[in-house]
């Protein structure tokens, strides 16, 4: 493993964080090679809305000083990481993507951030996002889209865009994301990354700014299956501060990536997720995967779902219900952006002046959406409704489960898009998610990985697996097998291919 002399953005987080547990690289070195990287290309890419660089190298310098005097390290002591701006640094602006949180400042870390210190790794920023987690494409940020580094046309996925594009524009090894409804699967699927969507409150939320609290969960992001296991192990755990935290024992998922054996598993093919709609170039990669891992010795058979068919619609009604209860605190008097407060408004009129600047156009339309579905003659049924068809959808994995260990998909159902292409076609974009959704109903893990790249417009593919509750483990022995078959058949990771910026 020499790395004196390489490109140290291009390493994965297990060679960079040997590297400095050996000396043979220093954290600050890293940290200073990616932070360049940023200053080099972020201006085209717009990946990061905050560089907290002196942070960031005080945090390396901790590492290094632990190195010098013998300390032991972490598996990713040094390793730099960009974390989306939904969850909240002591000091370090958290907007959200948002007007509204322009310039806020949290007083205190999230459970992510406070093991992400713990674990020594080293935080270098705040990402990109559609505005409170609302969209599919990092297009409704109130600071501007992201750009997929693939091509700077086209757009990185949503809501988490910043940290999956901070990763294949090698600005950071690790990242962290949060999926509502795909918005860590689906930036990973367009941008050749690897993203995970844990079992519900295996990642405790608090500091996690609420979108849908029955639906949101924060997860490891990198460009390996291995990279995002140990951080997977790093953020995952009990945490008394979440009232949806499970208590129990995390699977041991590095174990599982490090096995990558799937010999006697039986993966089901779902076939509602598995019809018409599809890319042609999407749904030709997906097959060659499926009998990749049937030459690994896994079973695939294919397993019915019904239910998944009223997916979107149910999701687009919970989401929104809870969005227009939660983003409720969101009012200018408490913190954030504040309008109209000249002594000549009343309380009424600032709160409506606030959120008239503050709000984008797709949270006004969510936030409208969710308050009709929850007012009075309606609530039954519109959120009584799906809220059935969310139990509908949990049956349906279970009985799926019971034959199968893992269910299969395509992450998406087209390549990334073109900036512009979709934003004023609300269904439309909504679309992108049409494969993740199911998962975050029922509270799954989830992981999307590339497996290779269109043949119609050489853009990433990406390959979705669906474990049970608390089989998070499932998801990396079968990722890091079909990552491993891949690489031996390309003789390299597919993020290698992306264009240099």
């Amino acid at each position: 493993m020499a790395v004196m002399g390489a490109d140290l953005t291009r390493q994965t987080a297990v060679v960079l964080a040997e590297a400095i547990r050996t000396g043979e690289a220093t954290a600050v070195g890293v940290t200073q090679a990616h932070l360049d990287r940023i200053d080099s290309v972020d201006e085209r890419v717009h990946a990061f809305l905050h560089v907290d660089t002196e942070a960031a190298l005080d945090a390396a310098r901790n590492v290094d000083a632990k190195r010098s005097a013998g300390e032991a390290l972490g598996p990713l002591a040094g390793v730099p990481l960009a974390l989306k701006d939904i969850l909240t640094m002591r000091g370090v602006p958290t907007t959200c993507g948002s007007r509204m949180l322009e310039n806020w400042r949290p007083p205190y870390d999230s459970s992510v951030v406070e093991r992400l210190r713990a674990a020594d790794i080293v935080i270098l920023g705040k990402t990109n996002m559609d505005e409170f987690a609302m969209g599919s494409s990092t297009e409704h940020s109130a600071y501007g889209p992201t750009r997929n580094p693939w091509d700077l046309e086209r757009i990185p996925g949503g809501s988490g865009g910043g940290s999956a594009a901070a990763l294949a524009a090698f600005e950071a090894p690790l990242a962290i994301g949060t999926d509502t409804g795909g918005s860590i699967r689906q930036p990973a699927a367009v941008t050749g990354t690897v993203g995970v969507k844990p079992t519900y409150g295996g990642v405790p939320r608090y500091g996690l700014v609420a979108l849908a609290s029955s639906l949101d969960q924060a997860g490891p992001c990198a460009r390996t299956v291995m990279d995002t296991a140990l951080l997977h192990s790093v953020i995952a755990g009990y945490d008394p501060r979440d009232s949806t935290s499970i208590n129990a024992p995390v699977p041991d998922v590095v174990a599982a990536a490090g096995k990558a054996d799937v010999r006697g598993m039986r993966i089901g093919i779902v076939t509602e997720l598995n019809g018409e709609g599809y890319q042609a170039g999407v749904a030709q990669r997906f097959r060659e995967s499926l009998a990749i891992l049937e030459h690994l010795g896994a079973e695939i058979v294919e397993v019915g779902c019904p239910s998944f068919e009223y997916a979107l619609g149910a999701y687009y009604l919970i989401l929104p219900s809870e969005a227009s209860s939660n983003l409720a605190r969101f009012d200018g008097m408490r913190y954030g952006l504040r309008v109209g407060d000249d002594g000549t408004h009343s309380v009424e009129q600032v709160m409506s002046l606030t959120r008239e600047a503050g709000f984008g156009a797709e949270v006004k339309r969510r936030i409208m959406l969710g308050t009709y579905a929850l007012s009075s003659g309606y609530y039954d049924a519109y959120y009584g409704s799906a809220q059935k068809v969310r139990t509908l959808i949990m049956r349906d994995f279970a009985s799926a489960f019971e034959s199968v260990d893992v269910l299969v998909s395509p992450t998406a159902p087209t390549t990334a898009f073109k900036i512009g292409e979709k934003v004023d076609d609300p269904l439309a974009m909504y679309l992108n998610d049409i494969a993740t959704i199911p998962v975050n109903l029922a509270g799954n893990a989830a992981m999307s990985l590339p497996v290779g790249l269109a043949p119609e417009d050489g853009l990433p593919v990406g390959f979705q697996i669906m474990a049970p509750p608390m089989a998070d483990d499932r998801l990396y022995l079968v990722g890091a097998a079909l990552e491993s078959a891949l690489h031996d058949k390309w003789g390299h990771l597919l993020i290698e291919e992306v264009p240099a910026l």
